[in-house]
């Protein structure tokens, strides 16, 4: 399936829970951020990602031709497994305009935040709704600047 050049100007928001696997280390999670960041400003996504050793949440916006390209490398990148989309939808502007890929971790600083939004005490994303996963990604995002 080919792209057409009206996909380009189709903005579009993906939020995803996924499971890393256990040999992640803290210095692979840092290349996959940079990699990220790198990636992402080269093909017009912006977002937010959360990971706290076991799960990952992520938010990507940006052109639906390559958000669709992007979760076909998610899927197969093994780092992780069990991907799970939580929420899609049209954008009419980005809501993290500003990074090519923010990022906060569960911290004490900000766990009331997490726990706002969390049925349980520790961080799981695949018990997030996709209100609760926008609400959680917005005030963590705001709460870096």
């Amino acid at each position: 399936m080919t792209s057409t050049h009206a996909d380009a100007h189709i903005l579009v928001s993906m939020t995803y829970a996924s499971r890393a696997n256990p040999n992640v280390s803290a210095t692979d999670f840092n290349e996959i951020l940079q990699q990220a960041q790198i990636n992402n400003a080269a093909n017009s996504i912006t977002g937010m990602l959360t990971f706290n050793k076991d799960y990952f949440l992520q938010t990507i916006e940006g052109p639906r031709v390559q958000i669709n390209r992007l979760l076909y490398s998610l899927i197969s990148d093994e780092r992780h497994h069990d991907l799970q989309i939580i929420d899609t939808r049209e954008l009419k502007h980005r809501e993290w305009a500003k990074w090519s890929m923010n990022y906060a971790s569960p911290t004490e600083e900000n766990a009331a935040i997490y726990l706002k939004y969390s049925t349980t005490i520790g961080f799981n994303p695949y018990l997030l709704n996709a209100e609760s996963a926008h609400g959680l990604m917005n005030e963590l995002s705001a709460q870096k600047g």
